[in-house]
């Protein structure tokens, strides 16, 4: 089952093209230069409606990240506490579960996988997958009670149950979902297409989005200087 589930999580390959790009330039940068201002991409497209642009949310955020292509994944790190959480999301009317760890520290997210259940399992399989790209021997993971102290010992990482560092990851569930509002409801597509956006999402997070506490910077920045 462990096998199984590592072989489920997180395959990017997408299996939905993007509708093909017919807007022009300008139309294109005030729409990015919308969403650099705060603006979810359903205020975006609304925007572009009043306008007489009518488009849909994935062209609009396949405008928003078009150069988020040449850098998917977060720099290796070797991050002192870790925060682990899952959230349940709508794809197509059935749920699925979202897994993500973020660097307390710098508010990275070191990795993010989507299971199609959660449990101690799943668990343990997205602790596998986070093991495999940073370095978390000296790591502390804070969470809560449901399967991860069973997973992390099974993996010899250490953790303990932490309801207040663990904020962190909660609060960017709920940006994702804010961002990405389509998981407030049920999000309409294949499980591939979904995946593809969270991604999308988590190098905009980690490498376009600075942070006021991090005094602006973004989380890859503050790791990499």
């Amino acid at each position: 089952m462990l096998a199984d589930l590592l072989s489920e999580s997180y395959d990017a390959d997408l299996e939905e093209s993007w509708e093909n790009e017919r807007t022009a330039t300008p139309v294109r940068a005030f729409a990015v230069r919308l969403h650099q201002t705060g603006c979810s991409i359903r205020e975006i497209t609304t925007i572009l409606a009043e306008l007489g642009v009518e488009r849909s949310h994935g062209v609009v955020w396949n405008w928003v990240h078009r150069l988020a292509d040449s850098e998917r994944d977060p720099p290796t790190v070797s991050p002192s506490r870790v925060a682990v959480d899952e959230t349940a999301v709508k794809i197509n009317g059935e749920w699925s579960w979202l897994y993500a760890a973020i660097d307390i520290e710098t508010t990275l997210i070191l990795d993010v996988a989507l299971f199609g259940r959660h449990g101690t399992d799943p668990a343990a399989a997205f602790l596998h997958g986070l093991r495999e790209k940073h370095h978390l021997s000296d790591a502390e993971f804070l969470v809560d009670q449901f399967g991860y102290r069973t997973a992390l010992a099974r993996l010899g990482l250490n953790g303990r149950v932490n309801y207040t560092g663990r904020n962190r990851i909660e609060k960017w569930f709920h940006t994702l979902k804010m961002r990405v509002d389509r998981f407030y409801t049920s999000w309409v597509g294949s499980r591939a297409s979904a995946r593809k956006w969270i991604e999308q999402f988590v190098h905009y997070y980690n490498h376009q989005r600075p942070h006021q506490s991090l005094n602006e910077k973004t989380p890859a920045e503050e790791v990499l200087n």
